[in-house]
């Protein structure tokens, strides 16, 4: 099969490269590795032992997965866990699958993951003369600056300039260049103008998650499975998902709900996003807190034909939210409401992102009428370890956090979190959206009116996502025997 995403192989790159991976011990996983690792050799499980889950280690690329096993170093069940109805307030069962477990604390290194490898193994991208640069609102440039620090290449991670400390910090310390864009996560035209200013340099690969098709592959193949997984282990005979909500972003882990409406045909995909810059809810724009869900565009790698409904969320309840699971006083109120202990610990592993999905699975539950036997699927892509500034930073705007803010976060931002700001896409609704593609992907970065016209195909996706893998996954295998 020709890939269409794979335009030239390089057998003299792909050597060097391989060289150069055997000299420093980098051994790469396959997708279905990825997907399943009761796929990886032993001989590589054993060497996960003793190495930190975020170890600047070339063994962690096998743990881009989402069985990571903490307490053992090895493998496990999907790491996910229930948000109790004492605090969503819905009938329905809210379930997330939680990123904190990645190499990077988030699942954004999936993405990178998906992006880089198949031009590393085709030799399109040369670690020893290439610089990769990776455009982000935070977790991606991330996830891309782990891959490149274990190949010894030089990342240049362009981010927001309005972006949580932490992630600058942690992409400082691992010896990324960084660029900071005018604007928030909102503000993702000016990433893209600097990539083409960047774009002249012929040394500079742009690993573009909003239209590099490696990244909703990498959750279709990956995650879409680990949400079934979850789902299969409930044990609900005769039943199906109800939903999987995630923020569009980069339009990636969205497509794990491509995954599950073929599995499940009545599982609904519902996109989230902000009430302060409403793309995809009302053709809006503006600024927002919810970190590393940049919009004001739709992004190319979106298959909007599958997207059936839109729910805006409010970014101060997230903030709200933040505090409430954080903050001493939240967690006790919490407590009082008969939440177990071990539950309210994990409540920190949601980020703001994490929460807003949160927030946009409680406002489904309720448009839909969604019962007791109905399990609402998301992504809790990184954890409130990542923004502690933000914590701080409301304490000092706010003031100390007390019960009585604890009962107001509660009854408002969660148990009347209510269905406005949601809308049920038609087909036509859904070709609107797919239309505002135009304006960003033809008119300003080169794409072609009949690619565009083509992704209304629903073959065009298949392909994409079910085709591709397997030919990615053949040059994986021959590297790594090259590499050996």
């Amino acid at each position: 099969m020709k890939s269409k995403i794979i335009g030239s192989m390089r057998p003299d790159v792909i050597k060097r490269t391989a060289a150069r991976c055997r000299e420093r011990g980098i051994r790469i996983p396959t997708f279905a590795q990825l997907r399943d690792p009761a796929l990886i050799p032993a001989s590589v499980s054993a060497r996960l032992k003793g190495v930190g889950l975020w170890d600047l280690n070339p063994i962690n690329l096998f743990r881009i997965t989402w069985k990571n096993d903490v307490a053992s170093g090895l493998y496990g069940k999907v790491n996910s866990f229930e948000i109790p109805r004492e605090i969503t307030g819905v009938r329905a069962r809210i379930i997330g699958l939680t990123g904190k477990f990645f190499p990077t604390g988030a699942h954004k290194v999936g993405a990178a993951f998906g992006c880089l490898v198949p031009r590393l193994v085709s030799g399109e991208f040369d670690p020893g003369r290439h610089r990769a640069v990776w455009p982000s609102t935070g977790n991606f440039c991330r996830g891309g600056a782990f891959d490149c620090a274990l190949l010894g290449c030089t990342p240049v991670a362009i981010l927001p300039e309005q972006m949580s400390r932490e992630r600058f910090d942690w992409l400082r310390e691992i010896g990324a260049e960084v660029i900071a864009t005018p604007g928030c996560e909102s503000n993702v035209k000016e990433i893209y103008d600097k990539c083409w200013e960047l774009k002249k340099d012929p040394l500079n690969i742009i690993f573009n998650q909003f239209e590099e098709f490696g990244n909703p592959i990498f959750h279709y193949n990956v995650t879409g499975p680990a949400i079934e997984e979850v789902f299969e282990d409930l044990g609900l005979p005769g039943r199906q998902p109800a939903a999987f909500i995630s923020a569009t972003g980069s339009a990636g882990t969205i497509a794990a709900g491509d995954y599950l409406k073929k599995r499940f045909p009545a599982c609904r995909t519902v996109a989230s996003e902000a009430l302060q810059c409403p793309t995809l809810l009302m053709n809006g724009f503006g600024a927002h807190r919810i970190e590393g869900i940049g919009d004001k565009h739709v992004p190319w790698v979106h298959n909007v034909m599958n997207t059936d409904a839109v729910a805006a969320v409010d970014d101060e309840d997230c903030m709200r939210v933040l505090r409430l699971f954080n903050e001493s006083e939240g967690q006790k109120y919490i407590g009082s409401l008969g939440v177990p202990s071990d539950v309210r610990g994990m409540l920190p592993l949601l980020g703001i992102s994490g929460i807003g999905n949160l927030l946009a699975s409680i406002k489904t539950a309720r448009y839909f009428e969604l019962g007791p036997e109905q399990v609402v699927f998301t992504v809790f892509t990184d954890s409130s370890g990542l923004y502690a500034s933000r914590l701080l930073e409301l304490a000092q705007e706010r003031g100390a956090y007390t019960g009585t803010d604890a009962v107001r976060d509660l009854a408002g931002p969660l148990h009347h979190q209510g269905m406005d700001f949601f809308r049920e896409l038609t087909y036509y609704g859904r070709k609107a959206i797919h239309n505002l593609k135009y304006y960003t992907w033809v008119e300003q970065q080169g794409k072609t009116m009949e690619e565009l016209n083509a992704q209304w195909d629903p073959e065009y996706w298949r392909a994409l996502f079910e085709d591709e893998v397997p030919e990615f996954d053949r040059l994986i295998e021959s590297f790594n025997t090259l590499a050996s």
